[in-house]
Order: structure tokens, then sequence, then C-alpha cells
């Protein structure tokens, strides 16, 4: 954004030196230096939306009449497959981790990284085995960046029986404003950047291990589809993650729910079949 558009007045913006713009950073020059190579859709669109937003305001402040911004064309994000681990393959991630409770939580119980990170003592109901996700830690860039949830909400996650002991271990001795996942440091846990160390801490336990490269937020599409395998409907899905509607949910896994697809039909036939009505269609 700054370099582009940082000594350029809101009236002097035309819809063409944007679009050129987006195209540059889409195409970006493979043999040239980090900043101009080409970039990806999901960064190229949020920087667009940053100076979309930035000249939205000044339509609203009568700077200039309308926004230039608008109507250009954006690349395509283009959705990966999502990678599913069995309980066998997440079990030897965790084995293989520095931090296995956190690898199970994040596989079994579908918090994202930032929300498992900022998890405190106090959050972690163990009677009624249950997380209050209260605080999401984010990153940003040397920074820890403490607020609420993504879509600020807050939520109740339950978690397995299985996880307690281990839970237990991870708060024990310590107060309630406490992190039940800190860092070495008792701050929260950074997952370290490949320019800063040769490998992350997952990253290695996922090549000790031997499982699909995955990324802690891919272990979210883990949790999904072990909860749905489990009998969980589309609503409970979506509370379990936090999504804003079961509509995304559903967008979002639609491959999960295909098998629904096959309960219904069997549902229908079961109950033509105790209706006895399917006989009065039969050849003579």
């Amino acid at each position: 954004m700054e370099p582009r558009w940082g000594s350029v007045a809101v009236a002097d913006v035309r819809k063409t030196a944007v679009q050129q713009w987006v195209s540059e950073m889409t195409l970006g020059d493979l043999d040239a230096a980090p900043a101009r190579k080409p970039k990806g859709a999901t960064l190229v669109i949020r920087a667009y939306g940053v100076l979309a937003a930035i000249l939205d305001d000044a339509v609203s402040d009568r700077r200039t009449l309308s926004n230039p911004a608008r109507g250009v064309s954006l690349p395509r994000k283009v959705k990966k497959p999502h990678v599913y681990l069995s309980h066998e393959q997440v079990h030897a991630l965790a084995a293989a981790s520095k931090y296995p409770a956190l690898v199970l939580v994040l596989a079994y119980c579908g918090l994202r990284w930032g929300e498992a990170t900022g998890l405190r003592v106090k959050h972690v109901d163990m009677l009624r085995r249950r997380f209050m996700i209260e605080e999401n830690a984010v990153q940003v860039g040397s920074l820890i960046e403490v607020g609420t949830p993504k879509n600020h909400k807050k939520r109740t996650v339950p978690f397995p029986r299985f996880l307690e002991e281990q839970l237990a271990r991870q708060c024990e001795g310590k107060r309630r404003d406490d992190l039940v996942f800190p860092g070495e440091n008792g701050h929260h846990l950074r997952l370290a950047r490949v320019h800063e160390d040769n490998m992350s801490w997952f990253a290695g336990a996922v090549k000790r291990a031997g499982v699909p490269r995955v990324t802690p937020h891919d272990l979210r599409h883990s949790a999904a589809s072990f909860a749905v395998s489990a009998g969980a409907n589309v609503k409970a899905v979506q509370k379990m993650l936090g999504h804003s509607s079961a509509a995304m949910t559903l967008d979002t896994y639609a491959d999960l729910f295909d098998g629904d697809l096959d309960s219904v039909s069997d549902a229908l036939d079961n109950a033509v079949s105790k209706a006895g009505v399917g006989k009065m269609w039969a050849n003579p």
C-alpha cells in the first residue's frame, strides 16, 4: 500500500492505476526482489480492500466524488483441498510434538491457533468439559496482539473426556489468569516463521510423525471431520468452530456432509417400506 499510494492524493487516484497495481501484485516478477514477486490472491485482495476502504471514507468526507477502486477486477482465490488426518495420524503428530496436548486440542476441538494459545486457566471448565473462548492471540510481526475471537463472538467449546488428564496437568499449579499453553518464557506461544528458524516446532513434528503436510490451522479441518463422523449436525459443527453461520460451515465442509444425502434416501426407503405404500405401484 504505502510504496504505491503513500504520496498520491485521493483525488488523483484513477481506476486504471488501481487495476494496474492489482495486476502487478498478482503477476509480479519471479526474478525480482521479494517485494516485487507475485502475491497470493488473499494478500492482493486484502491490500486492495485497505485502499478501497480509504477511498470510501474519502467519498464520505467529500474529498472525491466516487471511489475509483470499485469495479476493479481482482484475482480469484483458489480453494485448496482440505487435508483430513486420521485419529492415528493425529496421535502420532501429538507424540512427535513438543506440545502434545495443544496438538490434540487443535485437532479435536477445532480451536483457531490464536484461540488455543490465548486460553487461560480460568477459561477451562473441567467439570463440564468446556472451553470458554474469550480471547484470540494474533501474532503481528514480532508482537502478540490479544483481542476477541474472530467475528467478536465468545463461544463455548466441548472437549472429549480423554483430554481431561492432559489438560489438568497443563493447568496444575497455575493461577487463573495464567496461560494453559505458554511459550518457554511464560508468554504467548509463537509459531516460528521459516525465516526465523530452519523449521518450526510444528513443522518438525509433522516431519517426524510422517503425516501429510499440515499447519496448525489445518487441524480444524480434522476436528470438523471427526465431529461429523461422530454424528454432529451442521449447527453443532458451526458452534464448535465459531463460524458466523451454518451456511459458511456447509460451504467450507460440503464434502463432509455428502453422507447425509445417503442417509436421507435410506430414511425415505425405510419410511415407505413401513407404510407399505410402495406395493400399490408394483407390477401385477
